[in-house]
């Protein structure tokens, strides 16, 4: 079955990697993008693949209401979304807040409201939680949450943890929406390779996630039957991403249990 992805922040090197695998599907993508200057370079993404692209030029920075993200999708009209928007660090943590958390929650609210939008995946990080899972090494959160977490990544926590917890009770109340949350660990260039996806083994010492196969999972936890609302950890590991995807959806692994979503 064909589907039309609305893909926010197209022009980010994780969007980037995972345009033409939903293209290889025969599936329409339209790429949010902020500048037009990066037109070309989108387009490129599309050539000689069987799916329709479309690139849509649009800041989502500017994108400060519920009301303004249900327009984009109107106009769209896409059944699935795919968020893989971020300040990336720059223009302070004002510019962190308008993208990572807020513009992240208003499409997330949007697209609950609209029951042709099937499925909404978010890019987050391993560390957005508000404890230790509990099948993580003791102490090892501690350590990561405070350098990490309250240290070098304090702004960008606050914006990812609150954009996670709206996608996953916003998905759990609707009928129609089903939210999955990709969580990678450090990112590296290295090609594509196996995963730990769902549950990793602890957070401290990571051993990183390459971007292709971050969008690699990310398109198949698109494609995957029977997907329920979830957050996913991912990590380098040794299962083929094909079969840790039919794995987690088959058992229904969802990585939030131990938060205090999980058993609201």
């Amino acid at each position: 079955m064909s589907h039309h992805v609305l893909l926010i922040g197209g022009h980010g090197k994780i969007a980037q990697l995972v345009t033409p695998l939903l293209l290889k599907r025969s599936w329409t993508v339209t790429s949010v993008i902020r500048a037009q200057e990066q037109v070309p370079t989108i387009e490129k993404l599309g050539s000689g693949l069987p799916g329709k692209l479309n690139v849509l030029v649009s800041s989502i920075e500017d994108v400060t209401s519920q009301d303004h993200a249900l327009k984009i999708l109107n106009e769209v009209k896409p059944d699935y979304v795919a968020f893989s928007a971020g300040a990336g660090g720059k223009g302070g943590p004002d510019r962190t807040f308008k993208i990572d958390r807020d513009a992240a929650i208003h499409f997330v609210n949007a697209a609950a409201s609209v029951p042709t939008i099937t499925r909404f995946l978010l890019i987050s990080y391993l560390g957005s939680r508000r404890a230790s899972a509990p099948w993580w090494p003791t102490g090892e959160w501690d350590q990561y949450h405070e350098k990490i977490n309250n240290g070098v990544l304090a702004n960008y926590y606050q914006a990812k943890i609150a954009a996670d917890e709206v996608l996953y009770n916003v998905s759990k109340k609707s009928p129609t929406l089903i939210g999955l949350n990709l969580r990678p660990g450090t990112l590296t260039l290295d090609p594509a390779g196996k995963v730990t996806l769902g549950k990793t083994p602890g957070i401290h010492q990571n051993t990183g996630i390459s971007r292709e196969s971050v969008a690699q999972t990310a398109s198949a936890l698109l494609a995957a039957e029977g997907v329920k609302n979830t957050w996913l950890d991912l990590l380098d590991g040794d299962e083929d991403i094909e079969t840790a995807v039919q794995r987690v959806v088959r058992d229904g692994v969802d990585a939030a249990e131990g938060e205090p979503i999980y058993g609201a």
